[in-house]
């Protein structure tokens, strides 16, 4: 059943049904953060792939994109939109009817976002759900959470960022915090402890091996199955976590391939088995913030010449299988991963390491025994419907 249109002051609210509402839908970010100069805009192309009947997604879940728009100057313009999703795999783990809302972004009027997340909750009623949480673009491994504190800086390369009216937004609505995650910053000119030196001596002698993660042809290949395996095998309890089938993990790490530094990608193995590895990429979004979201001839263009002002990189993940820990996997790997950040002709001045969830004490502790402070709060919602 399709949501009929939801008229507030000069506002309409209306669900997504031709190409046309893509486009507004799809042009909305750039009307939220005219003004904002931390923004960066992601992937046009990127953001309207999540949408297309390819997308495995809907395999396993359903979703209905709404958008609010008015009369501007130069015709119809949105100002909001938001995308309400139910991903079976989650309401399958957790046992509940729970539904998502995600790809939020809204001008600075409650009364328009209000509209929106009502919209979002109609239709999950009809599908039959009874609380919502959010924001979570369809699923935990794509884009989610809400930047909560921490708005003085860009967001580094696959991470969120909004206006902090937003959380306001929140509260207003009736929201509750679900969860709070954490991004934390290091100094690549700050020592590492004795100990991290100290396990991946332990780690060798226990016959771990450590090599950089191969970035071409079928060993690419080969080290993509065995990071989805292990991706699998140990963030499997993650909290609102669905794993991924292994060709949707393969096709999001061949759209990394081309980004990755093996430096600061070491993978830990033992008789041949991944047992761990440290995801590194160098921050991307100080070239992504200069194309405007569009990765045609000019916007390569720009990417190639801007890729060079790099001076710092994220830390996705750090892994390793729980029975490799006594083997002190973590810390060799945060070893390598640090030395690998601090090589001769490195531009590497910083990393972040992002996120951790607040309730993830064993990855915290590890991550500020090694330096790590915290810059960035993050949020995800929830609401009974």
């Amino acid at each position: 059943m399709i949501s009929a249109p939801v008229q507030i002051g000069n506002v309409q609210i209306r669900p997504v049904l031709s190409p046309g509402d893509q486009e507004l839908f799809l042009d909305v970010p750039k009307l939220v953060y005219a003004n904002d100069p931390n923004w960066v805009p992601p992937l046009r192309s990127s953001v309207a792939k999540s949408f297309k009947p390819e997308n495995p997604f809907f395999q396993y879940g359903r979703l209905q994109q709404f958008i609010a728009t008015r009369m501007g100057q130069s015709g119809t313009e949105a100002v909001g939109r938001v995308v309400a999703a139910v991903n079976d795999r989650l309401v399958e783990r957790e046992g509940q009817p729970v539904g998502l809302f995600g790809f939020f972004e809204c001008i600075n009027e409650f009364e328009v976002a209000q509209g929106l997340f009502n919209a979002a909750a109609d239709w999950l009623r009809q599908q039959g759900m009874t609380m919502v949480r959010g924001p979570i673009d369809l699923a935990t491994h794509n884009n989610c959470l809400f930047l909560a504190d921490g708005f003085d800086s860009p967001p580094m390369i696959m991470m969120p960022y909004n206006p902090a009216y937003y959380l306001e937004f929140m509260e207003r609505d009736g929201w509750h915090k679900a969860k709070d995650a954490y991004a934390y910053t290091m100094e690549l000119d700050e020592k590492l402890g004795e100990q991290f030196k100290k396990g991946y001596d332990i780690a060798l002698k226990s016959g771990i091996t450590f090599r950089p993660i191969h970035t071409k042809g079928e060993g690419f290949e080969q080290d993509c199955i065995g990071l989805y395996n292990l991706f699998t095998e140990a963030f499997s309890a993650n909290w609102s976590s669905t794993p991924r089938t292994q060709e949707e993990f393969i096709e999001e790490a061949k759209s990394l391939q081309q980004l990755v530094d093996p430096d600061v990608f070491p993978i830990a193995e033992h008789n041949g088995k991944m047992v761990g590895f440290w995801m590194g990429l160098p921050d991307y979004n100080i070239a992504l913030k200069h194309i405007n979201g569009k990765l045609d001839l000019i916007g390569t263009l720009k990417f190639l010449w801007y890729r060079r002002q790099i001076d710092q990189g994220r830390v996705i993940a750090i892994c390793s299988l729980p029975e490799y820990r006594r083997k002190m996997v973590p810390l060799g790997l945060i070893h390598l991963g640090m030395q690998g950040g601090k090589k001769k002709g490195k531009p590497y001045k910083r990393a972040e390491l992002s996120w951790v969830f607040e309730d993830n004490m064993p990855s915290r502790k590890l991550i500020e025994a090694s330096g790590g402070k915290i810059y960035k709060t993050y949020r995800i919602y929830e609401k009974s419907l």
